[in-house]
């Protein structure tokens, strides 16, 4: 089966990454997409361009919808689509607040349709490797978790400068973080935030958040900024070896060779893309196949660790 995409939204992600992905799966089509701009929806080339997404999400030749609108925007569209019976893949963060997350899951249990957080860097063979490596106990019981995602940016216009869209720099890439400490974790450690450290603009947005916070017996520490020299590490200490992202982004790693240094040996990849991975899966996960998919009770534990953070602060 060839799964039928529909796209809410045309912005970067979708025109440079998700569109391409797509049109590249062996098992999806781009079959219907609608934006505010009818110019920056045809770009996308899909079979169909609807003029609103209340169109996409009622259209009987769509089986799965990805949203990539506005973070604020997430919880209504995602629902929208799951009462219609459409699939839900939606751009990170899945939701501004762990309560919405958790509306959105139980729409998709109520739906009895899939929800998947389109957190692509985990569908990356190099993350998978260094999870598998961490989660199995192979370097040993946890020690540390010391990851960053920096990167100075002007953020003026964008969603990301306003508070009410859902800005601010620990949404935006604070969750990649997180989500390593669940992953590396297998999801059975829920980490205590200890401190938190934040730079504010003025209208209320974090522009560098500092996380630090115990994580079963051992501790992790995230970095996250909007204007700290651009920079991503990823490090997962354990008592019998340490494992490090080596060449290529940590997080964002795309089309490019890369390496995972675990201890005194360096492993290589091949350039990958993972958006197309993340598609593929999904859309096997969603023809009935095994596809690998981030689970939905990672994406909830992240967005409660998330708030927490921000309570804290």
């Amino acid at each position: 089966m060839t799964v039928r995409w529909g796209f809410l939204g045309a912005g970067w992600i979708a025109q440079r990454a998700m569109a391409p992905a797509v049109h590249a799966a062996g098992n999806a089509r781009l079959q219907a997409a609608a934006s505010r701009d009818a110019s920056r929806t045809a770009a996308l080339e899909p079979r169909s361009a609807h003029a609103s997404y209340e169109a996409v999400i009622a259209d009987p030749g769509v089986d799965a919808v990805y949203v990539s609108l506005a973070n604020h925007q997430h919880e209504e569209w995602a629902v929208r689509a799951l009462a219609a019976g459409k699939h839900v893949l939606c751009e990170k963060p899945l939701a501004v607040t762990a309560e919405q997350a958790g509306r959105m899951a139980r729409a998709a249990r109520a739906a009895d349709r899939l929800l998947v957080e389109a957190v692509w860097c985990r569908w990356h063979p190099r993350y998978r490797r260094l999870v598998d490596l961490a989660a199995s106990g192979a370097l040993g019981e946890l020690v540390s978790i010391d990851s960053g995602f920096t990167f100075p940016g002007d953020i003026n216009g964008s969603y990301r400068a306003r508070p009410e869209l859902g800005g601010g720099a620990l949404l935006d890439v604070g969750g990649y973080q997180v989500q390593g400490w669940v992953a590396m974790t297998d999801g059975a450690s829920s980490p205590h935030v200890t401190h938190v450290q934040r730079s504010l603009a003025g209208s209320g947005i974090d522009l560098t958040t500092k996380v630090a916070a115990s994580i079963g017996s051992g501790r992790a520490t995230a970095v996250c900024s909007f204007v700290m020299p651009e920079h991503q590490y990823l490090v997962v200490t354990g008592t019998d070896a340490v494992a490090r992202m080596g060449e290529g982004a940590a997080f964002t790693t795309w089309r490019e060779p890369s390496t995972l240094v675990v201890g005194d040996r360096e492993e290589a990849f091949a350039p990958v893309d993972a958006y197309q991975l993340m598609v593929e899966a999904v859309s096997d996960r969603i023809d009935g196949g095994p596809g690998w998919c981030v689970p939905i009770e990672d994406t909830l534990a992240v967005a409660g660790i998330v708030d927490a953070i921000a309570a804290h602060s």
